[in-house]
């Protein structure tokens, strides 16, 4: 459904819509109004309809799913009680643990403090979901809540209906012992600290960390007291901290209100301390006004997401899963330096760093982001893409290695390749900088090339079985990867493969910067990916020491030696030499063939990020109607329904999928700063480009079965390519397409009408 906010919004100035050769027939609306939050909820998506700024420290989302349990999200669209607004580091569509929350929940009447027996019915018809303001109404508690936020700060309003005693319960939602909240009435505050534990590298020991926080009230606290698994502790004026030793441990306040009176409270947050935390809050939220911050949280949203303006007349269905989507890929990396730019030190938390003229972010789902999201940011936010570069490299610097998933403030081994080379290089390769490029040159050959020590490789340093890569030009099947995050250890093919994608950007970058000796050294790496591809069935196999083949083999079935992706998908993960794929494979006909084969056996899985790029492939291959054709197709799999994302969301790589393809390009190779052309969707998009200019895609003739491009100009000239460049876009016009509703085989060599 189109969500439409408590107040109008007027579209930002640089959204104003352009001259169309059809007046649109529709009102125009605000990419705010046309989002629909609870896409994603529902089926594998994992993600939670959150409050706050793009990218912000803490999201503030309504909780279905109480404590921190991992691939558990803290909301699911099925669900039908609530327990309260959770302060979250949840990683969008994903399957982790949150981390350093904690929740609060008003009550009226009777006091419920654990989370199953304070949890209420709750009906969606009283739900409005924006990431300006979550409002919910509870009519039988009697209770109105709006909850907003900003970076790292947020605002509660709980207006208080019926005539019983108002209370306020906090849970810290820390799930082993260390915890702590205290209680001072004198300042009407609650504060406390949830430690964060590493998942994945070293699970469930200490991160280092927590996630802190401050609650201040505008009215008086009344009565307080502490709670935990062995019962209630009623307090006095000068609550003691409670130190949390298990799960379920918080606050109860009680506050005095009349019938209909609204209770507000201000939280700010942060990973450094309490105080911290207390600076982020004045510094974001000095005063009461939460009308002033939705507006302002609304007008940042608004002036991301339009940047993208598509066709006024779009089916709403079409518009709410765009700019949803646009949404979602704003989500992640998070902040994590506070306002004053402090924030703990990357894989030793317990010192203090400050992030000097930078916002230093974390939370980097790279093996899934590099495709797709930051080749996003690289368009629409380059300045937030290279703060991300600047964090990456301060992790390096910091922690001896870069981290190839970097994610509660520490190495974590999960995954596999080495894809923080990749948001690097592409960032720089499209001309982003306001980083140190040397250090990051020094840091990507580092992780390329040295391997890690025992302690190290123990930690998630440096790259999983890399000594057997340079020995063998491959990683053999007798080497199992048992340092690697368990359900993650041999993948040894994925990981040939992947590395050799990496060391081709690492050459790429080398050459760049006129280190010429490694250029040549990366290159050649780069080509591992023909050590694992068997020439006797053009596919991906395992291998091992000895050179043979492993058997039995199946390329549509799954096998240890693959991440997440079956033989016939991971063969086309060589993004770095696609000419020489196809050379491999027998040329472009045998290339198109093998290509037909993986969508007529069913084996193309858009649910799961391996298979991004592969329907791209047959632009290289001559065939790009093909492509056309099956991304028409895949539009399908995106709807407005909460299931309406067919897999893990994943950082919103899913998403930006969606968003690039809709628009009707997409970054098969980061690194290389240009656009296969796919088909567009809509009739029309224009970007409006940060350095001030415009890039307007038309598409004539598009709609209901016209997915198929006859002709296509770039600036008035025909374009005879199935690609764009990075600084075309970025040089503004426009590029015009011809649809058809049958395939032109002749494209890009057609000329335009």
């Amino acid at each position: 459904m189109a969500l439409s906010l408590a107040f109008p919004f007027a579209a930002p100035s640089q959204s104003s819509p352009h001259p169309s050769e059809t007046p649109s027939t529709h009102p125009r609306l605000s990419p705010l109004e046309s989002l629909n939050l609870r896409i994603g909820t529902a089926g594998q998506g994992q993600i939670v309809p959150w409050v706050g700024a793009p990218f912000a420290m803490t999201y503030w989302s309504p909780e279905t799913r109480a404590g921190e349990v991992k691939c558990i999200a803290p909301y699911y669209d099925t669900d039908r009680t609530f327990s309260g607004i959770r302060g979250t580091h949840w990683i969008s569509g994903s399957c982790v643990r949150d981390y350093g929350s904690f929740t609060l929940m008003p009550e009226s009447g009777n006091l419920r403090l654990e989370s199953a027996a304070r949890a209420v019915p709750f009906d969606h018809a009283h739900e409005h979901l924006s990431p300006a303001a979550y409002r919910l109404d509870l009519p039988e508690q009697g209770i109105g809540i709006v909850a907003t936020g900003r970076t790292r700060s947020g605002l509660m309003s709980f207006t208080f209906r019926h005539d019983a005693p108002a209370w306020v319960v906090l849970q810290n939602n820390a799930w082993a012992a260390g915890g702590s909240t205290t209680i001072d009435r004198a300042h009407n505050e609650i504060s406390g600290s949830n430690p964060a534990r590493r998942l994945y590298a070293r699970a469930g020991e200490p991160a280092g960390f927590s996630g802190y926080f401050v609650v201040q009230f505008d009215h008086p606290i009344k009565s307080s007291g502490t709670w935990d698994t062995t019962g209630r502790h009623d307090g006095s004026a000068n609550q003691p901290t409670l130190e949390g030793v298990a799960a379920q441990t918080g606050a109860y306040l009680r506050f005095e209100l009349r019938p209909g009176e609204t209770l507000l409270a201000r939280i700010g947050t942060s990973f450094v301390s309490v105080e911290e935390a207390r600076r982020n809050l004045v510094a974001e939220i000095p005063g009461w006004d939460a009308a002033a911050v939705e507006r302002d949280t609304a007008a940042r949203w608004n002036e991301l997401l339009g940047q993208v303006e598509i066709d006024p007349d779009a089916p709403k269905d079409q518009r709410e899963v765009f700019y949803t989507s646009l949404y979602h890929s704003f989500a992640h990396p998070r902040t994590v330096s506070d306002s004053d730019g402090a924030y703990p030190r990357f894989a030793d938390p317990s010192k203090l760093m400050h992030a000097e003229g930078f916002t230093y972010y974390d939370d980097f789902s790279a093996w899934d982001t590099f495709r797709a999201v930051h080749p996003l940011f690289t368009l629409l936010a380059p300045d937030r893409d290279r703060d991300m570069v600047r964090s990456l490299v301060a992790k390096g610097q910091q922690g001896g290695f870069l981290p190839i998933f970097p994610a509660w403030n520490n190495y974590t081994s999960e995954m596999v390749g080495d894809h923080a080379i990749a948001i690097i290089y592409d960032a720089f390769a499209k001309g982003i900088r306001g980083f140190d490029v040397s250090e990051a040159y020094r840091l990507v050959r580092h992780n390329a090339a040295d391997v890690p020590n025992a302690a190290e490789s123990a930690d998630g340093r440096g790259r999983r079985g890399l000594a057997s890569y340079l020995k063998f030009g491959y990683i053999p099947l007798e080497d199992h990867v048992l340092d690697a995050f368990s359900p993650h250890q041999e993948e040894q093919v994925s990981r040939t493969m992947e590395y050799a994608f990496d060391d081709g950007l690492v050459s790429r970058f080398a050459a760049d910067l006129g280190h010429t000796t490694d250029a040549e050294l990366f290159a050649k790496r780069a080509g591992n990916w023909r050590n694992v591809l068997d020439p006797s069935t053009g596919y991906a196999r395992g291998r091992h020491e000895d050179g043979s083949w492993v058997t039995p083999f199946d390329p549509n079935k799954q096998f240890r030696w693959l991440t997440e992706a079956l033989a016939s998908q991971q063969t086309f993960f060589v993004m770095q030499d696609v000419p020489g794929l196809i050379a491999a494979e027998g040329g472009r006909e045998a290339f198109v063939a093998k290509l037909d084969k993986l969508f007529a056996d069913g084996a193309y899985d858009q649910s799961n990020e391996p298979s991004h790029h592969i329907a791209y492939l047959y632009d290289e291959a001559g065939a790009p109607w093909k492509a056309q054709r099956h991304l028409a197709g895949l539009f399908a799999s995106y709807t407005d329904r909460p299931d309406g994302l067919i897999g893990n969301d994943d950082s919103g790589q899913m998403s930006a999928w969606y968003v690039f393809s809709a628009m009707g390009f997409y970054p098969v190779t980061p690194g290389l700063p240009r656009y296969a052309i796919g088909t567009p969707l809509f009739p029309s998009v224009t970007l409006h480009l940060p350095g001030g200019g415009t890039f307007r895609i038309v598409a004539d003739n598009a709609g209901p079965g016209h997915p198929y491009i006859a002709a296509a100009t770039l600036n008035g000239k025909p374009l005879t390519r199935a690609w764009i460049s990075h600084a075309e876009i970025l040089a503004g016009g426009e590029l015009r397409f011809r649809m058809s509703a049958t395939p032109v085989t002749t494209w890009p060599q057609a000329t335009s009408h």
